[in-house]
């Protein structure tokens, strides 16, 4: 078999139509790499927002990639179809080789043609969290956030995950409305605290934090809405209660934010009520 391989390899490379084959594929590799270039620098010089333009940039790279491989194919499908005979039995070791392989690459379809998330959103899949920042055909980069699943801080570090995870594992998309998401936090108190009264300055600060854009959110909520065919919750800032036993309660939190800002306005509205309460109680102190 080894022989034959051998001979096929000599009659390819050596004769005139070879050569040929040889001179399209370098034609077509030198083309789609300046198509690159040109793509690349169009891109950079718009007027897009960044992660529009890192968006862009990764999938004219991957079409043009897969646009390169499609290519080299139809250059050489005859050859490969005359080749394919001797190397049966070498296929089935492959698929065993490269077993990694072949399910990063399912798993590279199958988020494809899900659109699980895309370049900016913010996703979960087993214990790894964070913003997609680069996607291929064999691995997904996230910008790390945490630590924890109630963080929302990027810690610095980069996260290269193989597409394998995406066949088998569930994902969380944290970013699935796109522009505006409901955040949701929780502060725990116990039953003796004054919680009714943390309840309505909790109620009071997120109202105070959403509202310059609370107007901008119920219509982009509404707009979504419609596209999706899905029935959006109201938007306004809501503070429940939750039980979890019988000497604590929890005031859980919800409030329309923009997706990059979640971090931010939590903070702000927990900074907002507890300076308060603070100041309060240092003046009755000195009173």
């Amino acid at each position: 078999m080894l022989e034959s391989i051998h001979l096929w390899v000599g009659q390819t490379f050596l004769s005139s139509g070879g050569m040929r084959l040889l001179l399209l594929s370098l034609v077509l590799v030198v083309v789609l790499l300046v198509l690159q270039g040109l793509l690349s620098r169009l891109i950079r010089r718009s007027l897009l927002p960044s992660e529009s333009r890192r968006k862009w940039l990764v999938q004219s790279r991957n079409a043009l990639l897969l646009l390169g491989i499609l290519g080299l194919f139809m250059i050489w499908g005859e050859e490969l179809r005359t080749l394919a005979l001797s190397v049966v039995a070498i296929a089935v070791a492959l698929v065993v080789a490269t077993k990694e392989l072949i399910l990063c690459l399912t798993g590279s379809l199958l988020k494809s043609a899900a659109r699980t998330f895309d370049i900016g959103d913010r996703i979960q899949i087993k214990d790894f969290r964070g913003d997609v920042i680069d996607q291929n055909l064999l691995t997904t980069t996230l910008m790390e956030v945490g630590p924890g699943k109630l963080t929302h801080q990027r810690t610095g570090r980069t996260l290269v995950l193989p597409n394998a995870l995406f066949v088998a594992e569930p994902v969380v998309n944290e970013s699935f409305t796109g522009e505006f998401v409901l955040h949701v936090f929780t502060l725990p108190l116990l039953r003796t605290d004054p919680w009714q009264e943390t309840r309505n300055k909790l109620t009071q600060a997120a109202e105070q934090q959403s509202a310059p854009y609370l107007e901008e959110a119920k219509r982009y909520m509404q707009r979504l809405s419609g596209r999706l065919g899905l029935e959006i919750p109201s938007v306004e800032p809501r503070v429940t209660l939750q039980f979890p036993d019988a000497e604590e309660v929890h005031l859980v939190v919800r409030v329309p934010v923009r997706a990059s800002q979640k971090s931010f306005i939590e903070q702000s509205i927990l900074n907002q009520v507890f300076v308060d309460q603070d100041s309060e109680a240092i003046n009755v102190t000195e009173s």
